[in-house]
């Protein structure tokens, strides 16, 4: 996620118990279902995610997710859906939590058979009509609403476009659309079926599986290649145009753009494959089975890097007050994070600054590659500002929690250009030779999968040849910033009441 310049920047193992009573259950408006007396009472759970500690859930892991919305034709109404969620049990369950807090649900199925179901917290606690050991498989099938009216305090979510919707879920949302582990350290497989009316156009994350016609109604079905977290789970409906071309190595590549803008647009889309080349020359292949811009008519305030399609604001390409050069490296920042955020996922909320720290360092240094604008430069910059950073938002790899009823506060500038600053005194650190073998190998060694801040050093550390952890205990954890090898010079200034505010 890159915040629009605008804005102010497992569970304890359990005997088997016996085959519960089934009970019947009726459905109220606010979505619960009431239990027998018998069940233990529900709670919300996490897995102790030091900034989100109710997200994510024991006891399980996803395998895939099958997501099934119908579009009514208004996005001020919410949408039918059905989620299938396959997962394997690590641990005796007698009650299964999964994310979800904002929709109607009307029915529950755990291996086919109808489960009871309540709302707690933040949480769907479904109990299946029998425990599950720990090692197998199940199936849970949840019949609900998906509510694109996201109310006062949260704005993520369904992003409710001009013509239709699109997804933005990151941090903690996409379990505002559907129910799952929403945790990024839970990826898994997704396949998403949308039905919408004749005239609107789906488009989600993954390649083409189908289109069903009917006579007033079309299905798309897309499935991903590689495991996902749900935070970058996106699904476009709208009176939209796909516009395709190809990328290195025949890539494909494609856009979700207003009809009415496609000329407009074309400018800048028609940049992208260069894009790609050019990455591709810094850390290798590029991860995944398509790549493309979903270009919004909606004010978010971001830009996102769901994964395969990045999410963008109109107004970043419209606008004259924002520079070509500037755009562009913007755009290098959403694709830089397909390796570094979507391929390589952050097992921590905490471990953010590995992605946003990434992408904003290959942001700067397309735009000093490119755009003849240093990167030197902009590191001294954020030097002189990183003390400040740190007082107002906490070091890169510990950073102070979200302001109540503002999750998106977490993306302050200590993990954007404060964590760059961290990767340009490791280059100085170690020599650009092995930083750049460095980065190569993060993204291959960890590809699809999940990593933190130790497997950083550690890496770090073997090809180096030499132990780093004093070095990234002073530029992550500290509460001054380090001197900068090789620039004694730089100096950061002493953070005073205006600049922090600024900088929370």
């Amino acid at each position: 996620m890159l915040r629009t310049p605008r804005t102010t920047r497992t569970g304890t193992p359990r005997p088997k118990t016996a085959r519960r009573l089934r009970t019947t259950f009726v459905v109220s408006a606010a979505s619960v279902c009431l239990v027998a007396a018998s069940v233990p009472s529900p709670a919300p759970l996490g897995i102790g995610d030091r900034l989100f500690p109710h997200l994510g859930n024991p006891g399980y892991d996803v395998t895939a997710y099958d997501l099934a919305f119908t579009y009514p034709g208004s996005n001020s109404k919410p949408l039918s859906a059905v989620t299938t969620i396959e997962a394997r049990t690590t641990a005796w369950l007698e009650q299964i939590n999964l994310d979800y807090s904002h929709g109607t649900v009307r029915s529950v199925e755990v291996g086919g058979e109808p489960a009871e179901f309540r709302s707690t917290g933040e949480d769907l606690v479904v109990t299946p009509a029998e425990s599950l050991p720990p090692g197998v498989p199940m199936r849970i099938t949840v019949r609900h609403d998906s509510d694109p009216v996201s109310g006062k305090v949260q704005r993520s979510g369904w992003v409710r476009t001009e013509d239709g919707l699109a997804m933005a879920n990151q941090p903690d949302s996409g379990h505002r659309v559907f129910p799952g582990n929403d945790h990024p350290s839970d990826k898994a497989m997704f396949t998403i079926r949308v039905t919408a009316p004749n005239g609107y156009k789906a488009v989600a994350n993954g390649l083409p599986a189908g289109v069903s016609r009917r006579a007033a109604a079309t299905t798309w079905t897309y499935r991903t290649e590689h495991p996902m977290a749900t935070e970058l789970a996106q699904v476009s409906i709208g009176r939209s145009s796909v516009l395709h071309r190809r990328g290195p190595d025949g890539l494909p590549v494609r856009d979700v753009v207003p009809t009415k803008d496609r000329e407009l647009l074309e400018p800048w889309l028609k940049k992208t494959p260069g894009q790609i080349a050019w990455m591709q020359e810094k850390v290798g292949d590029y991860p995944f089975e398509t790549y493309g811009l979903l270009i919004a008519e909606a004010r978010t305030g971001f830009e996102l890097e769901t994964q395969t399609l990045s999410l963008f604001e109109k107004e970043l390409f419209n606008q004259p007050k924002y520079p070509k050069w500037f755009v562009e490296a913007i755009m290098v920042h959403e694709l830089a994070h397909q390796w570094f955020g979507n391929s390589v996922s952050p097992r921590t909320w905490s471990d953010l600054w590995l992605s946003e720290g990434h992408a904003t360092w290959y942001e700067a240094l397309y735009a000093d590659e490119k755009a003849g604008k240093p990167m030197e430069a902009r590191m001294r910059n954020a030097y002189r500002a990183s003390d400040t950073w740190r007082a107002a938002g906490g070091p890169p790899a510990a950073p102070k929690g979200a302001e109540p009823g503002e999750k998106l506060s977490i993306f302050r500038p200590n993990v954007y250009d404060g964590s760059a600053l961290v990767l340009y005194a490791l280059r100085e650190e170690i020599g650009r030779r092995a930083f750049e073998r460095l980065e190569r190998t993060w993204v291959n060694a960890h590809s699809d999968g999940v990593a933190d801040t130790a497997d950083f050093q550690h890496l770090a550390s073997g090809i180096a040849g030499r132990d780093l952890s004093g070095f990234f205990k002073a530029w992550l954890y500290g509460k001054k910033t380090p001197p900068m090898p090789g620039h004694p010079d730089w100096r950061s200034a002493a953070p005073t009441e205006k600049a922090m505010k600024r900088a929370r």
